[in-house]
């Protein structure tokens, strides 16, 4: 019996050795573990502590709520530092503008069942601005690897070691809980019909919990202005798209009929805030893959048995009259002919595999498969009717390589049209039909001036750096705004950046990506869902094009007083030029006194 029990014993030790040998081959550091969630999944992670707990203390019990600014976030754990609590709205816009504002909800103890009523808007003759122009979203919390409104940094690892929660994507709902000492945000846009009359409208929103309500007035000043659709706008938006992210994180069949309608969805998002550029990709990862999901050839490489070359645009013709279809269809970019690592991947059909070679912008080779390509481009884009509105896309290079490229494109044919961002170089200037300058690293504004003077057309754009102005999910609203304003200073004719939709891991949740600042990657969320971030750069746009149309109006006015106010105006888009400080107050405030210059105008054209 002793005998019997020692080998079970033994036996024992073995498996129970062998198990943790077994357990330690695929064991994970737990710093390097995920975040965990409860029993249920969690649409946003719930790790922040007030800094302030006694605030709450001095809260009235039950149901609080206020409209706020749309200038700057407000922390979930955090008592919003309001002087006091607005209950009433009132803004001013145009036929065809979308008008934003805040509603803030709180309460030292929870509040269930939290939900909007509204009514619809009605002016002193009894017409009406209907309910169905006014949209609710719940705003979501992010999390972020910077503080609010960081400065001092660059492309490099963030010295935060903690993370923090951000308010930013939307979420439709019909009702939601606040746990106590927290707030919730909630975005309202009122989209005023182009066919709207003129006048004072005004309504109410009734907020109700499970025990209590509370009742919030709105007054919007319709103006006889008119904004015309997304489409029309001048305004050049260059936002760049990786659809196959899309695919991805759905986990959809790429190019299939599940992977186009939600990429149609996608893209109108892009479209109804005036999207101009489709981003498509002539060669293979041209970014050196390090993206979450590569961006992979639009248009393939085949070297055939016999040495010759051939070339497949499915994918690309697929994507372009997909974006066309939603409304995108001013202007195509194909990246690139200097990839980083000048790497280009192609299939050789002799072996069914595909090849990897390097072609520097200055060898032969690049010179010569560049031009059988460019002359199949060409032929190709003649045929669809999209030649006049395609652009050879270079980004950021050694100035050698660019120069040597661009003398490949323009000797294999002077139509060519060339968009590149980076610095300003002056040697690039007569190259370029469009031009778009790394923000604090541009030309002055009589250079742009002396472009547009030869129908060129010049952006600017923000991307990893710099720290200010931005569109991180830490950095204060206004600098979304601000950015347009400054496109409309410096005589800018729009604004770049990347990326549109580069996501990471788990996009709804978490905003981090490597070593960039949170939210660099991507501006707007999976289900074509919008957020702060994308609708303040939207108003900015918005204003660019009011004030884009008021000049042209003012011209033709003989008003001392427009005149006067034209003058006005001009002297305020200067003074943001020499702008380094990014004090979030003084840009909120400029871009509002801004707004009551163009409020006038509006009256008096």
């Amino acid at each position: 019996m002793k005998k019997i029990l020692l080998f079970f014993l033994g036996q024992t030790l073995l498996v129970a050795t062998a198990f943790s040998q077994q357990a330690l081959l695929t064991e994970i550091d737990s710093a390097k573990m995920p975040l965990g969630g409860g029993a249920h999944y969690m649409p946003e992670y719930l790790l922040d502590v007030s800094t302030n707990p006694a605030a709450w203390t001095k809260e009235k019990p039950g149901l609080h709520a206020s409209f706020a600014s749309t200038d700057q976030l407000y922390f979930r754990t955090e008592v919003p530092a309001l002087e006091k609590e607005n209950l009433l709205w009132q803004a001013t816009g145009w036929k065809g503008e979308r008008l934003n504002t805040q509603i803030l909800i709180w309460s030292p103890d929870t509040l269930q069942q939290v939900r909007f009523i509204l009514t619809d808007l009605k002016d002193k003759n009894g017409k009406l601005l209907s309910k169905n122009n006014i949209g609710l979203n719940k705003v979501m919390y992010v999390l972020s690897n910077y503080p609010y409104n960081a400065k001092g940094f660059d492309c490099g690892p963030t010295p935060y070691k903690n993370g923090y929660l951000m308010p930013d994507r939307f979420e439709k709902f019909d009702r939601f809980d606040v746990p106590g000492k927290t707030i919730r945000p909630v975005w309202l846009s009122c989209n005023i019909p182009a066919e709207a009359e003129a006048g004072v409208y005004t309504g109410t929103i009734e907020v109700r919990t499970a025990t209590a309500k509370t009742v919030l007035n709105i007054q919007v000043n319709v103006q006889k202005q008119i904004l015309p659709k997304p489409h029309d706008w001048h305004h050049r938006l260059d936002l760049w798209q990786n659809p196959w992210v899309i695919s991805q994180y759905y986990n959809v069949k790429p190019w299939g009929e599940d992977h186009k309608a939600l990429l149609k969805k996608h893209l109108q998002l892009y479209a109804d805030a005036g999207g101009t550029f489709i981003t498509t990709y002539g060669v293979h990862s041209p970014w050196a893959g390090n993206e979450y999901v590569l961006e992979e050839a639009m248009i393939d490489w085949i070297k055939q048995k016999n040495g010759s070359w051939k070339f497949d645009y499915d994918i690309f013709d697929q994507y372009v009259e997909l974006a066309m279809s939603v409304g995108v269809d001013k202007a195509i970019t194909i990246y690139t002919p200097v990839p980083w690592g000048n790497r280009f991947r192609y299939m050789d059909e002799a072996t069914g595999a595909y090849a990897y070679e390097t072609w520097a912008p200055e060898d032969a080779v690049f010179s010569e498969r560049w031009n059988v390509f460019l002359n199949d481009l060409k032929r190709h884009l003649e045929k669809k009717g999209w030649l006049n509105k395609t652009y050879i896309g270079i980004n950021e290079n050694a100035m050698e390589q660019t120069l040597a490229a661009i003398k490949v494109v323009k000797k294999n044919w002077q139509g060519w049209k060339i968009t590149y961002a980076g610095d300003w170089h002056p040697e690039l200037d007569t190259l370029l039909n469009d031009y778009c300058f790394l923000y604090s690293k541009e030309s002055n504004v009589e250079q742009v001036k002396a472009r547009a003077a030869k129908g060129f057309t010049t952006t600017y754009y923000v991307c990893c750096n710099p720290d200010k102005p931005n569109n991180f999910v830490f950095s204060p609203p206004a600098e979304g705004r601000w950015i347009s304003w400054y496109s409309a200073a410096h005589g800018y004719d729009g604004f770049l950046r990347w990326a549109y939709d580069a996501w990471p891991a788990d996009p709804v949740r978490d905003a981090r990506f490597g070593s960039w600042a949170a939210g660099d990657c991507y501006l707007v969320y999976p289900g074509g869902n919008s957020g702060i971030r994308f609708e303040k750069l939207r108003e900015g746009i918005v204003d660019y094009e009011k004030i884009r149309i008021l000049k042209e109006k003012a011209a033709r006015s003989n008003n001392k007083q427009v005149q006067q106010l034209i003058q006005q105006l001009d002297q305020h888009l200067a003074q943001l030029l020499p702008e380094k400080e990014f004090n979030m107050e003084k840009i909120s405030n400029d871009v509002q006194d801004g707004k009551k210059i163009l409020d006038q105008l509006s009256e008096l054209l």
